[in-house]
């Protein structure tokens, strides 16, 4: 089964590649970036994807939006340092099969691999219970293109530096930065960046 490992760190793609071989799986391609990312699975067609969210260019919940939006049938793992249920409810929603943060055990992330790979989906136990249990908050509104516009803002990107991110007019970008304060109940840019900076800042990566 031909996968993509999807994330900064050599380090961290090394012991999945490790894992990976140990469960048979492969051949097996890799990725820094997103844009990389995307542009690797036009061309190698993966079946199984691993896929970080915090990446240098393009956000994962974005990456994770166009890789399907090339083939719906590409099984996406997302493992990353986001425990949050919000991340992981966008994610889901967007169309992967599985969710595990980086800090749960490597039995469990062997179980999540193995899991996505048969097709089936797979969700963090503790991450689970957190959508579950979750309180409604304002940040429920949000999208995974919200997500994404929210992480490149905490990043200090410009409009225009967000529209050539996203692929979209400047126009386009600067309303839905609009839209989001609306979501958000503020009214400043100021503000907005300051949410920005909180709800995308991960665990620890």
């Amino acid at each position: 089964m031909k996968t993509l490992l999807i994330d900064d760190h050599a380090i961290v793609r090394d012991g999945l590649k490790r894992l990976l071989i140990d469960l048979g799986i492969g051949p097996i391609v890799e990725a820094e970036t997103g844009r990389a990312a995307v542009a690797l699975a036009r061309t190698e067609r993966p079946e199984l994807v691993i896929l970080d969210l915090n990446l240098p260019d393009l956000g994962g919940l974005e990456v994770l939006t166009r890789l399907l939006r090339e083939d719906r049938a590409v099984r996406v793992l997302v493992l990353t340092m986001h425990a949050e249920p919000l991340y992981a409810s966008r994610a889901l929603q967007a169309g992967a099969k599985g969710y595990v943060s980086k800090a749960s055990s490597p039995a469990e992330i062997t179980a999540a691999i193995q899991a996505v790979a048969r097709g089936e989906g797979y969700v963090e136990a503790k991450v689970a219970q957190a959508i579950a249990l979750g309180a409604q908050t304002a940040f429920d509104n949000l999208s995974a293109r919200d997500l994404e516009i929210l992480r490149l803002l905490a990043e200090g990107r410009s409009l225009g530096e967000i529209a050539s991110a996203l692929g979209v007019a400047y126009k386009t970008a600067a309303n839905s930065c609009t839209q989001l304060k609306d979501k958000l109940g503020v009214s400043r840019t100021g503000e907005l960046i300051r949410m920005a900076v909180e709800i995308c800042a991960p665990a620890g990566d």
